[in-house]
């Protein structure tokens, strides 16, 4: 009756989806529980590149049922494209194979127009959001106001639901200058006819979850975003609208913790993020450009949803200490090694600075990091590429060092290393123990 749950140890952007997309090989479920799709998952299978927002990463495993929980919040337009993008590519999507709670919040033109016009009005103050409606939809849903995917059983009476939601946004009074108006009368009638096409998916995720793990059944929770960015527990106010993190998962799914096996969180062997706020170990110049590629691949630090450049620098081993107390992580995956090969001295992050006090751990919340400045230890590098390690004896010496080194300062250990976007192109940790 094992429930393994995939976590990004970042900001997001981590690799989950290819981590995801391997362990579901042995999965009987795959089950998102948080977001939207303002999260972006690229997969390389067999040659093919695959690009999902919103199903989660199992579906290119044909066995798998794909599940969309509560605790997501769902474009209509969005996740019927994508389905249908997948069935195109001859991947095999049907209400047999993905479910969708009927607990899950819709969003609405009216979200995705004052998203595009609170954050263009911050300025200068913008959060970076993807400006797709996701924070005004999970505001929705705090304030106990919002649509959910049941009420899609009535395609009708859905679409009148969604006429006066958006009238009453474009009647707010103080809108935000400029925000584009959706038209009330147009928005009911296409989600209408959204709903009478999504009705057949609609299922209690919750009750599915619960009986598959009853019976025995293998289901791994794939999370989206990451540690840094949870509402909670992130870099506040530079975060997502919900919790991205392992507790997440089970409010998310609407399953209570007993039957948790493992809690795997990813992490890159460096550091990105997208969008606004702090970020201690950030790299600028040649530096941050060599990790983070030309964007000639797809796989190179580019957003995959906006197609934004990432921010990068090395890896701080201090966030990732505080995502496995979080977390409470059984392990870790390490991805993208294989870019640090070429570095004469890739850095870690063991601590930070703040006047004269030095601090291994954070003494605050992630909220205050603009505070301190990193403080590195220098690894030697290595040369050798990468791409054709299978095994822990494959990774030439400063390679492993580099990973028993981030294993002690995350007080966690790595069960597995990517070298490479394809599916075999994953080393196994245990091996070398």
């Amino acid at each position: 009756m094992p429930l393994d749950i995939v976590v990004g140890s970042q900001w997001g952007d981590e690799g989950k989806g290819r981590i995801v997309d391997l362990l579901a090989a042995e999965a009987d479920m795959v089950a998102r529980y948080s977001g939207g799709d303002n999260a972006g998952h690229t997969l390389t299978v067999a040659g093919r590149i695959f690009r999902l927002h919103l199903v989660p990463s199992g579906i290119l495993q044909p066995h798998v049922l794909c599940l969309l929980g509560n605790g997501m919040v769902i474009n209509p337009a969005r996740l019927l494209a994508e389905i249908e993008q997948l069935q195109a590519l001859g991947i095999l999507v049907s209400p047999d194979r993905l479910k969708l709670s009927s607990a899950a919040h819709i969003i609405t033109p009216i979200h995705v127009a004052l998203d595009s016009a609170e954050e263009a009005g911050r300025a200068r103050g913008e959060i970076g959001t993807t400006r797709r409606g996701i924070g005004p939809a999970y505001a929705d849903k705090a304030a106990r106001r919002g649509l959910r995917a049941g009420d899609m059983r009535d395609p009708g009476a859905f679409g009148r639901q969604v006429q006066q939601q958006v009238q009453a946004g474009v009647d707010l009074p103080g809108s935000q200058p400029g925000l584009p108006a959706p038209h009330p009368v147009e928005a009911g009638r296409t989600y209408a006819a959204y709903a009478e096409r999504l009705c057949p998916y609609l299922a209690d995720v919750g009750e599915i979850v619960y009986r598959a793990l009853e019976a025995g059944r293998t289901v791994l929770a794939e999370g989206a975003q990451g540690t840094l960015l949870d509402l909670d527990h992130g870099t506040y106010p530079y975060v997502t609208s919900s919790s991205p993190t392992a507790p997440g998962a089970l409010l998310g799914l609407g399953i209570g913790p007993r039957h948790v096996r493992r809690i795997l969180g990813v992490a890159k062997a460096f550091q990105t993020r997208v969008g606004s706020g702090p970020f201690p170990t950030e790299l600028t110049g040649t530096e941050a450009d060599r990790l983070r590629g030309s964007g000639e691949n797809p796989w190179d630090e580019f957003g995959t949803t906006t197609g934004r450049p990432r921010r990068c620098g090395w890896l701080d081993a201090v966030l990732l200490r505080y995502a496995v107390r979080v977390n409470g992580l059984t392990e870790l995956a390490l991805t993208k090694l294989d870019v640090l090969s070429g570095i004469e001295s890739p850095r870690l992050c063991t601590a930070y600075r703040a006047g004269r006090e030095r601090f291994t751990d954070l003494p605050d919340t992630p909220a205050y990091l603009a505070d301190f400045t990193a403080v590195y230890e220098d690894l030697p590098g290595w040369a050798d590429n990468l791409a054709a390690a299978r095994a822990w004896t494959d990774l030439p010496p400063a390679a492993r060092r580099y990973v028993e080194r981030v294993e002690a300062l995350a007080g966690c250990p790595v069960s597995m290393i990517s070298v490479g976007p394809q599916r075999e192109q994953v080393v196994p940790r245990e091996s070398g123990r």
